[in-house]
């Protein structure tokens, strides 16, 4: 029987699977567990390896994920694919120290503790040699995680971590699945105290591969955040398109302005320029922003913005007739063009949700 599944989220790691399984085999001796790794479609190939490895060794998988991204959601779709009554969480970059695995597994055994965490910063644990932009960023993270936690984590931004499945699926239906930091996403999510633990390590350099750490690290950690403060008013996908529309009312005026008011063009000629500037801002900013998940590039980027366009055509029909009619009726311009924005953004959202992203606006 296989007591323990470690899950290892995948992107371009070819080089470094043969390595981890090694380190674990020579950390894991005496334990019957198994190794999924779910690959995100990697281009460099990192699922046909772990494939041609699972022909010879029977507790190596590979869930391969075609279309879909995240570490988050790979984590779960991983724990979900197993029996096993333990679940660990590692990245496969080798930056996790596998020997403290044993010491994990010890403390879970001892039914005292939901959550085994892997944490640099108590007693034992630390950064290493990890540059200063990723020590700041971690801090930061830290202290925005009080926000949503009650628990005190000393390492909230852990990536490294073991739990058993009846937890896995206490706080399953309720976690925002979204982003890099899981296991702060579980904690957040549970609606008891949460039995955990911490076991030190001393985070590594990368030897092989890239850092997927980049500026959606962030936004994905700030998403995750909202979704915890909001999620349960508002879908946060809706926030995040008005947010967006937010900056595209203040793009929309300031054309509007600087036409009509500054440069003498008519009214509705003003306004159509404004309506076509504000309609690509939004659709850029939400394309990387608010459907990250199903963000469009290349020719698709093309074609999203004219499905988008013609998704939205109603509701700025509806922003400039209303605009007009109000301007015609003496109505100051700025309220005028607020009150043209405001009836045609309900319908934006809905239709480019189902028609240009093609997903519906739920909590994701």
């Amino acid at each position: 029987m296989t007591e323990l599944a470690i899950i290892v989220p995948t992107f371009n790691e070819r080089d470094n699977v043969r390595p981890l399984l090694d380190r674990l085999q020579r950390a894991l001796g005496g334990v019957a567990y198994e190794v999924i790794f779910v690959d995100d479609d990697s281009p460099d190939g990192t699922a046909g390896v772990v494939r041609e490895i699972a022909l010879r060794e029977s507790r190596i998988r590979v869930l391969h994920r075609i279309g879909r991204r995240g570490l988050a959601s790979a984590c779960l779709e991983g724990m979900l694919s197993t029996s096993a009554p333990v679940l660990a969480v590692m990245d496969a970059d080798l930056q996790h120290d596998e020997s403290i695995l044993p010491e994990m597994l010890a403390r879970i055994r001892t039914g005292k503790y939901d959550l085994a965490i892997g944490s640099r910063h108590i007693a034992g644990g630390g950064m290493g040699d990890a540059a200063p932009r990723r020590v700041a960023l971690s801090n930061l993270g830290l202290a925005v995680s009080k926000l949503i936690s009650k628990h005190s984590l000393s390492d909230p931004m852990s990536g490294y971590f073991m739990l058993t499945r009846s937890f896995f699926e206490e706080v399953l239906r309720t976690t925002t699945g979204v982003g890099f930091k899981i296991m702060l996403d579980m904690v957040a999510s549970s609606k008891r105290p949460v039995r955990f633990t911490e076991v030190p390590y001393q985070f590594r350099q990368r030897e092989l591969g890239q850092s997927k750490l980049d500026l959606n690290v962030g936004i994905e950690y700030l998403y995750l955040v909202a979704d915890k403060l909001i999620g349960r008013w508002l879908p946060i996908t809706f926030v995040l398109y008005c947010m967006v529309g937010g900056v595209g009312v203040a793009v929309h005026l300031s054309i509007l302005w600087l036409l009509f008011s500054r440069l003498g063009y008519r009214f509705e000629n003003a306004l159509v320029v404004a309506i076509a500037v504000a309609l690509l801002g939004n659709y850029s900013v939400n394309n990387i922003l608010t459907y990250r998940e199903h963000r469009l590039r290349g020719r698709a980027f093309v074609t999203g913005l004219m499905v988008y366009a013609l998704a939205c055509s109603v509701g700025n029909l509806s922003n400039y007739a209303l605009a007009k009619l109000l301007m015609d009726r003496g109505v100051w311009w700025p309220l005028a063009g607020v009150s043209g924005l405001a009836v045609g953004s309900v319908w934006n959202f809905a239709a480019s949700s189902i028609f240009t992203w093609r997903t519906t606006s739920g909590r994701r």
